[in-house]
């Protein structure tokens, strides 16, 4: 249980947005995981491994904004600057020829570890400052590590609404429809959407 009843919110969202989730990624065939997604050098699987691998750099970046030295997620543990595009490239890249469960299997391990993160971090800690590395379309930028976490939380179905941009014979589902009509992920495709800015 965590010590913040914010993060403890975290966690149960992040909870049931990945229950969520892995039931849809169940659902494609191996033809749709494989589709090129428009707007993206990435195809749908790649957005599920994207999901598995980010986490320990979350936990990472939420560790060190709570010890108050959020500058350290700008760098990687042997010091060098941190580009967040060609990690999660790297990564995707890596798995591309994975199956399916083997990526899920590596994003529930790695999925709780970072909740057992989680757990430990105070109200005190949350108030501290988080630093947005920025990526090819987002501005670096600082905020409360818990108005991080609280849009963060959402990554799951920000994801998935990539993906079915690839998917258009499944937008007339309506749980999932529902799922992605959220402000934060409306939020983060407008952000998204346009040219590299870098």
């Amino acid at each position: 249980m965590a010590k913040s009843e914010t993060v403890q919110r975290v966690i149960q969202s992040i909870i049931e947005h990945r229950e969520k989730f892995e039931r849809f990624c169940h659902t494609l065939s191996d033809e749709e995981l494989g589709r090129p997604v428009p707007e993206s050098s990435w195809i749908v699987k790649d957005f599920v491994s994207h999901l598995a691998t980010l986490d320990p750099e979350m936990a990472r970046s939420f560790e060190a904004a709570a010890g108050g030295h959020p500058e350290e997620a700008s760098h990687t543990v042997e010091g060098l600057p941190f580009d967040l595009d060609a990690f999660n490239d790297a990564r995707v890249a890596e798995r591309r020829q994975w199956p399916l469960e083997r990526i899920l299997e590596e994003a529930s391990r790695n999925r709780a570890a970072l909740i057992e993160t989680l757990e430990r971090l105070t109200d005190e800690d949350i108030a501290q400052v988080m630093h947005f590395r920025g990526d090819a379309k987002r501005s670096p930028a600082d905020l409360p590590l818990k108005v991080f976490l609280l849009g963060w939380a959402r990554h799951d179905p920000i994801h998935t609404a990539d993906m079915l941009k690839a998917l258009p014979e499944r937008a007339s589902d309506p749980e999932l429809t529902a799922w992605v009509d959220d402000p934060v992920v409306k939020g983060y495709q407008a952000a998204m959407s346009g040219p590299p800015r870098r």
